[in-house]
Order: structure tokens, then sequence, then C-alpha cells
């Protein structure tokens, strides 16, 4: 099962937990822990191989969205300072996420380390993530960009339908409902799930013109963080434009580099 910050809410805001600087194998000790960024556009597969690395690895991935809103609830230092951000229309600042990701990584779950999704998205998060991974002798060890030409992406995501209710996915070309004639166009009277019969629908982020927005943003961002972590030696782009068997033994060889 697949450990999207299972960390307990209660353990946000430790910071200083008794794990973290006891154990001389996590910080500054022989034993280096897995420190990852998982890189990877819309429909790139992330959410196929990125469980794999974190039951190979036995590190959970964190996800700064699902941090931040535990912190919130957990009512945490942090996270009192984050919701009273939020509550007063501002937005969060990397000093808080980064903090965030601090205290998480201090915790039990990551003793062998974490995988960030979603963070850096900005040349100044990385340096401040490097700084605090700093204070602690540790830096980022692995970065792996999964790539796909845009065009590939493009059929991957606008051809999806989904059925709400039960979260079925379908694609109009590569898993088409019984209900699509063979030849036809995909429309809301012939997609219908193949278990209710209810209709299918698309997300509204899923059209060209959504995803070619989401895509131009995912570049400008990445690109810049790829170059930063490059002189280190530890930046690997996986082909994902590959049967998923193909794309993992990619990954496994950066896996074996850390």
């Amino acid at each position: 099962m697949m450990k999207k910050f299972a960390i307990a809410a209660g353990a946000i805001g430790v910071g200083v937990g008794a794990y973290a600087y006891t154990n001389p194998g996590v910080f500054g000790g022989k034993q280096k822990r897995t420190i990852m960024i998982l890189f990877g556009p819309p429909g790139a597969g992330k959410g196929t191989h990125s469980p794999k690395i974190v039951t190979q690895r036995e590190i959970p991935s964190l996800s700064t969205g699902d941090m931040l809103r535990a912190a919130v609830a957990a009512g945490t230092d942090v996270g009192k300072k984050a919701k009273a951000i939020m509550e007063s229309g501002g937005l969060v600042t990397d000093e808080i996420v980064v903090g965030i990701i601090k205290d998480a990584a201090a915790s039990e779950e990551c003793k062998k380390g974490f995988i960030l999704d979603g963070f850096p998205r900005t040349i100044e998060q990385a340096k401040k993530l490097d700084a605090m991974l700093a204070e602690k002798n540790e830096e980022v060890n692995s970065v792996i960009a999964l790539e796909v030409p845009d065009a590939v992406l493009t059929e991957r995501i606008c051809g999806r339908w989904i059925h709400k209710e039960s979260g079925r996915s379908y694609h109009i070309k590569f898993a088409p409902p019984k209900s699509l004639p063979p030849g036809e166009k995909a429309t809301e009277k012939n997609m219908k799930d193949d278990e209710t019969g209810q209709p299918l629908m698309r997300r509204a982020d899923d059209t060209e013109e959504a995803l070619g927005k989401r895509l131009q943003g995912y570049h400008a961002q990445t690109v810049p963080i790829l170059q930063h972590y490059a002189p280190k030696g530890i930046v690997t782009k996986c082909n994902a434009n590959q049967k998923p068997d193909a794309v993992w033994a990619e990954i496994e060889a950066a896996l074996k580099k850390i």
C-alpha cells in the first residue's frame, strides 16, 4: 500500500523528534537516507511508479498539499501560521512549506528517507530546501524526471473519461467502455460505465487548452530545477513514453545509484 504521507498528523510539528536527533544513522551518520524529488507532467505515470519506489525503498511520498492540511488540522505551530495566512487570503510562504517538510522529515516514518512530490516548484524553493537539509548534513540525492512528449500526453489526457461515483477510468483509444461503438466519436450519450451503465464524464481540465497551459507551467518550473541539481550528477531523465515495465527499469537503475 502506498504511503502517500501516511505520517500521523500529531507527528507534524515535532521538528526535534527524538528519532531524528538520537539516531546518527539518519542525520550525519553512515546510513544515508534516500531524499528524492520526483517530477512528471500530468499523464506521465507518476501515480503508477511512485508507489513502487515507496515499496522498494520503504519511504513515504510527501505531498506538500497533504502535509499542509494535516498541519493545519493538527494545530501545530507551523499549521497555525499557515492557517492564519490562508484565512487572511494570503499565500503560504516558502518558509512555512519548508518548515512542514522539515517536521515531517524528522518523523519515524521518514527514517529511511522520503520522496517529494510537487515540491520544489521554483529555484528559490529548491535553495530553501537545500539549506534546510544542510542543517543536518543532508542533501537531495536523487531527482527523477519522467519525460513524455507533449503530443503523447495530450492523447493520454484528453481521451480520458471517468465514472464519478466509483472513480473508474476509461480512455476512448486505450480503454474504451463497452458502450462506445468502434469508430464512433465519444459523446456523453455513448460513454457509459461498464458496470452501472451510468454516464461517464470528463474532468474540466482534461481539455487540450487546459492541458496546454498546465504543461507550459510544468516545463517552465521543472527545467530550471533540473538544471539546478544537474551539476551534482543526481538527475535522471526517464523515458516514460514506453511500456510501464521499461519505464520502471530505468527508474530502478536510477535508484541503484543512490
